[in-house]
């Protein structure tokens, strides 16, 4: 354009053309980078709105799971791993971003943000992973697998399930000659604010995933509260008692109990009962005589600004004679191994000196119909009951209970386990302990020593329970963003170290 047989001038102008080509082509390529910057912007501030209403959420279901456990249990247990698995892997994309950005001295100069180097550098090693590419990959294929895992075959989760393997989808892509692994398809030869900006969007699918589970967890409970399967069948016999050779007369209906459903007053027998419980009035009064006894009152509900009375008129029976035992573990349906179970035996009717429980392991302690086992090996322990009835009719039964060893416990710090963050100063002064959770028993543990993984430093055993020289040296070292495993922990049951315990489970401390 600016050879051939043209004029100086004319040659001078098309040069100029050229020069203005080129520089609407470098400010187009400015403008890129800072839309991709101001994309990244608006997708963090939409990463911590969501993490708060993820948050709001967890903990609104955390409630419920308190207020109904028999509704929300599962779903909270299912969502607080998913909950741990999330943030640890948010961790590490968000210590992805700020090696990145390390030496970058405005990290808001999106134009200045256009070299391939950093990203290259960072996740390529000739035409392998660098150690930090490697551990990407890793962490979004272990996210994926656990997630999938924990939701499971649940229909309710179908569309979370397809949505998980396609955001976290790391297989091979499609190009036009072939097909090129996905690492590269994505990060290399990127500018790094596109880099930056794809790791803050895999965050978003983070929060977006959590969110759609919570979602699914609450909507398909609601679903199943009005569910028909919600229903049972109910007896109501017309007499308490039917004779012998007599016709049975009664009718089924169909009832449902709702734990949520609170009177406002309820009334048996002339009398206010105030524990409520399961949607129910709990009775609790002497029997009464042998044969029928009237049970009268009423439930008052509050609706609207009126009160609704439903009448109660039924009947029960007292019979006078059991026939068999009635066996019971105060606190589980099985006993563990190294503790001490109460267990509560009684025959109805009959004196509790007249009752004989024996077993391996069982003592009478105080209490009428208290007793304490302390299963020994073995799998299953069988208590037999023997008494006599006033008349002298013997009665004999027995049950029996499967034994279990006590769970593995878990390291916590400031009663904390799992996954945690604290920085330095305060890691280094925390009491090291160890936890049963959901053990039904309350047991004291005592922690002797453990080890401590401090990332560029050999690990470190400690004697007792908090960091020595050693450790707290090694931890000096540790920089924010470094991950401090505790293992190794060695715990015993306060007053019975005799018991050996299972291996205590690890802990992992994020420094902030």
């Amino acid at each position: 354009m600016a050879g051939g047989k043209l004029s100086p001038r004319q040659k001078m102008i098309n040069l100029m053309y050229l020069v203005f080509i080129a520089m609407l082509a470098m400010n187009m390529s400015k403008q890129v980078l800072s839309a991709f910057g101001f994309m990244n912007e608006k997708l963090t501030d939409a990463n911590v709105t969501s993490e708060t209403r993820n948050a709001a959420t967890y903990a609104n279901l955390a409630t419920k799971a308190d207020d109904q456990p028999e509704k929300y249990r599962e779903h909270n247990q299912r969502a607080q791993k998913i909950q741990a698995l999330s943030i640890q892997f948010n961790a590490h994309l968000e210590k992805m971003k700020a090696d990145l950005l390390e030496g970058i001295e405005d990290p808001t100069n999106y134009e200045s943000m256009d070299s391939e180097d950093k990203g290259n550098t960072y996740f390529f090693e000739g035409e392998k992973l660098t150690p930090s590419g490697q551990a990407f990959i890793d962490n979004i294929n272990n996210y994926r697998t656990k997630v999938t895992e924990l939701l499971g075959d649940n229909k309710d989760y179908e569309g979370i399930l397809k949505s998980v393997a396609k955001r976290f989808d790391t297989s091979d892509q499609k190009i036009e000659d072939g097909t090129q692994p996905w690492i590269n398809n994505r990060y290399e030869g990127f500018p790094l604010i596109t880099t930056i900006t794809n790791l803050s969007q895999m965050q978003a699918d983070v929060k977006a995933t959590e969110n759609e589970m919570l979602t699914a967890m609450v909507q398909g409970q609601l679903e199943s509260d009005v569910s028909m399967r919600n229903y049972t069948t109910i007896l109501v016999p017309e007499t308490p008692a039917t004779l012998q050779g007599n016709n049975f007369k009664g009718k089924v209906v169909l009832g449902k109990y709702d734990a949520t459903l609170k009177p406002h007053k309820v009334i048996i027998n002339g009398k206010e009962i105030t524990n409520i419980e399961g949607g129910g009035a709990v009775l609790d009064f002497p029997a009464g005589n042998v044969g029928e006894n009237e049970i009268k009152g009423e439930f008052i509900f509050k609706e609207g600004d009126s009160l609704v009375s439903l009448p109660i008129d039924q009947t029960y029976a007292v019979v006078a004679k059991p026939n068999s035992a009635v066996i019971s573990a105060d606190k589980m349906n099985v006993v563990y191994r190294g503790v001490q179970n109460p267990i509560t035996i009684s025959m109805p009717g009959v004196p509790d000196n007249a009752v004989k429980a024996t077993a391996p392991g069982l003592r009478k302690s105080k209490g009428i119909g208290k007793y304490m086992m302390s299963p020994g090996k073995g799998k299953t322990v069988k208590i037999n009951v023997s008494a006599k009835l006033p008349d002298g009719t013997p009665v004999n039964s027995a049950q029996t209970f499967r034994i279990k060893d006590i769970p593995a416990p878990v390291a916590t710090a400031r009663n904390q386990s799992g996954y945690i963050r604290m920085p330095k100063t305060t890691l280094q002064k925390v009491t090291i302990g160890a936890a049963l959770p959901d053990f039904v028993f309350d047991l004291n543990l005592n922690i002797s020593g453990f080890s401590v993984k401090i990332p560029g430093s050999p690990t470190v055993k400690v004697r007792g329970k908090k960091f020595n020289g050693a450790a707290i040296r090694a931890l000096n070292k540790a920089r924010k963003g470094d991950v401090i495993t505790i293992f190794d922990v060695k715990a015993s049951i306060v007053g019975n170290s005799g018991y050996y315990l299972k291996k205590v489970g690890t802990l992992s401390v994020e420094i902030q």
